[in-house]
């Protein structure tokens, strides 16, 4: 594109002209967010700057020193934050700062838009949005910018209600190279021309970005160093207090929050690297996205390089932070940098080592490793299904609810300790909440004879389960798979065990699967109920219901695969119909299909017919009304 000399008038993209209606009418307290994502920008744009400058030492001219200059002018109540960063051409300034790239916008919006107070400061800078921050202290923003090496300059400009200006800007204007941001401030946001109070909030939120920062407490001052840019990861950790690394997580993770665990290390050997990474407080708001990125950043030897390479699994991609290398070339590039055996030598010892950590934590501070597993573990379990070798670490850093756990997580540990004689299997549910899951009618048997079900209800928890995974030598067992081994297991103290069924009770069965014909795979008389009348599992050798449910859901698996009808042999309903006989056969049909649908109404689903169900429960209740009356 090339500038006109006269200025371009656009609309910003729907999703951003939503986003700038609630900056511009944000009732946030802790405004001041702004600056951080400000400089954070800033900070990116010279560490791209210092990238390029590796294949292209001319970007740099002379000055390649990187800095981020804070200029004060309270006459005109303006505020500017400029660098002399990559810069960026008028294009690029369109495609940056008029529409929103990173994917979630919808959800960041929606949960922004009903924030208040400090929960709203944590959102901003989640999705890439953190630029249009600024229109919560201004009413008009000007973008001038030149990149490096360019001849030309643009100012984008904005007053954050729908429309946007990209005109050329005068190189006389315009910095060497670069970007400045011009905040026109708002009346009730003069406060933020107080050097003073500038200086505690660049400290207190920037202090540590590995670019120094300088104020300028009037345009025509001269500069006052008040951050001289050392990267706070090659520093020693004892010289590191805990305040620097929360500043510093806050900025490189995007959140409010405080970090529930900080690693920090440098690795020494074949490889030597350093790693500062944070398990976050809260769960980020990327955390689901399809493409399950990671977030760590990858320096070598102090230059940013990438923060798309993958150093990380992508189940722990809840994890904030960076990795410096001392042994990858600098002159490489990104795409070659992601097949180079020395990062794979990285991401196999970062990832090991946060897992161990994550490892102590569990048993030197239960409380908070329990928070961490609240917030992650539906991420953490992914590894279960993707990641065979680390199968076994991720196996004991799994918490779960269970039948017996009365809300609390129990280990498999736990769960191990506790095993019942002849109990051969860790059993588990999966479905959609616990409250379902806790009163399934599979779970009977199960707790008849004290036999802990692990209870899950994450999508996941369907698919690593059939991996062949076992722990302590006992294999995964879905109560609703398949024939139970249940009569292996005493039943507990006054529990009475089930009946041999009767002749009648056996011709009733052969009747229901007679009835029921295609619908089910097959009708038989179970050792899983005590309370309830029927219930459906899986064939012999099939798959998991729940499992069954989600690949038929997603056009994966014939909808068409039959269930188990299995029956209660001694439950009072059952019996009754049994010693009905043929007498009425009307009676026992309707009875046969009314025991499916309550089998399917129990597992979650809906009758097979709803109007045959309909029908057939009025009959049934017209006799039963009939027959109190007469």
């Amino acid at each position: 594109m090339t500038i006109e000399t006269a200025p371009q008038t656009r609309s910003f993209e729907a999703d951003v002209a939503k986003l700038l209606h609630l900056m511009v009418h944000s009732v946030y307290s802790d405004k001041d967010v702004f600056l951080r994502e400000l400089i954070s920008n800033a900070a990116d744009a010279c560490e791209k700057l210092r990238y390029e400058g590796l294949s292209n030492p001319a970007l740099l001219g002379e000055d390649a020193q990187p800095r981020i200059t804070v200029t004060l002018d309270a006459d005109n109540r303006q505020l500017m934050i400029e660098d002399n960063g990559i810069g960026m051409s008028d294009t690029e300034m369109a495609e940056a700062l008029g529409t929103i790239a990173r994917s979630g916008t919808k959800a960041f919006m929606e949960r922004i838009a009903g924030a208040k107070d400090a929960e709203g400061s944590q959102l901003i800078g989640q999705f890439g949005v953190g630029f249009y921050s600024a229109f919560m202290v201004a009413d008009k923003v000007d973008v001038t910018s030149r990149r490096a090496g360019a001849d030309t300059a643009a100012t984008w400009s904005s007053d954050g209600l729908g429309t946007y200006t990209i005109a050329p800007a005068d190189l006389d204007e315009a910095p060497i190279r670069g970007t400045r941001v011009r905040l026109h401030l708002k009346e009730e946001a003069s406060a933020y021309t107080q050097p003073s109070m500038i200086e505690r909030t660049i400290k207190a939120q920037s202090g540590h970005v590995p670019v120094p920062i300088f104020l300028k407490e009037t345009p025509d001052a001269d500069p006052t160093q008040i951050a001289d840019g050392a990267a706070l990861w090659t520093k020693p950790k004892a010289d590191v207090t805990a305040e620097e690394y929360k500043d510093f997580y806050r900025g490189v993770a995007g959140q409010f929050d405080d970090p529930a665990l900080t690693l920090h290390y440098r690795a020494e050997g074949l490889h030597e690297y350093t790693v500062l990474a944070f398990v976050p407080e809260t769960r980020p708001f990327d955390l689901f996205d399809p493409d399950r990125a990671g977030r760590m950043k990858l320096y070598v030897r102090r230059v940013f390089i990438t923060d798309e390479a993958q150093i990380l699994p992508r189940y722990l991609r809840f994890v904030r932070g960076l990795v410096d290398s001392n042994d990858l070339p600098l002159n490489v590039s990104r795409e070659m940098i992601q097949e180079s055996p020395v990062l794979a030598a990285i991401q196999k010892g970062v990832a090991n080592r946060i897992l161990s950590e994550l490892d102590k934590l569990s048993s030197s501070d239960t409380d908070r490793y329990l928070k961490i597993w609240d917030n992650f573990g539906a991420v953490l379990k992914e590894g279960l299904y993707e990641d065979f070798t680390r199968r076994e670490a991720l196996l004991g850093l799994a918490r779960f609810k269970t039948t017996t756990s009365a809300g609390d997580w129990r280990s498999l540990k736990d769960y191990i300790a506790s095993l019942r004689d002849n109990q051969t299997a860790i059993y588990y549910a999966t479905g959609p909440d616990l409250d379902r899951l806790a009163s399934s009618p599979q779970l009977e048997g199960f707790r008849a004879r004290g036999i802990e079900v692990l209870l899950l209800t994450d999508q996941v928890d369907s698919f690593w389960v059939t991996g062949g995974v076992d722990y302590d030598g006992k294999p995964f067992k879905s109560v609703t798979q398949g024939l139970s081994d249940l009569s292996l297991v005493p039943l507990l103290e006054g529990e009475e065990p089930a009946p041999v069924a009767s002749d009648a009770v056996n011709g009733f069965v052969a009747f229901v699967k007679e009835t029921l014909g295609d619908a089910v795979s097959d009708v038989r008389t179970s050792e899983r109920l005590t309370e309830s009348a029927v219930c459906l599992v899986a064939p012999d050798h099939g798959m998991d219901r729940q499992l069954a449910k989600l690949l038929a859901g997603a056009g994966r698996l014939d909808a068409g695969a039959k269930p188990v009808l299995e029956i209660n042999p001694r439950h009072t309903l059952i019996t009754k119909l049994a010693e009905a006989g043929d007498g009425d056969a009307a009676l026992r049909e309707d009875a046969a299909h009314l025991l499916f649908d309550e089998a399917r109404i129990a597992d979650g689903e809906l009758p097979a017919d709803p109007r045959a169900f309909s029908a057939r429960l009025t009959r049934l209740l017209d006799r039963g009304l009939r027959s109190a009356v007469g």
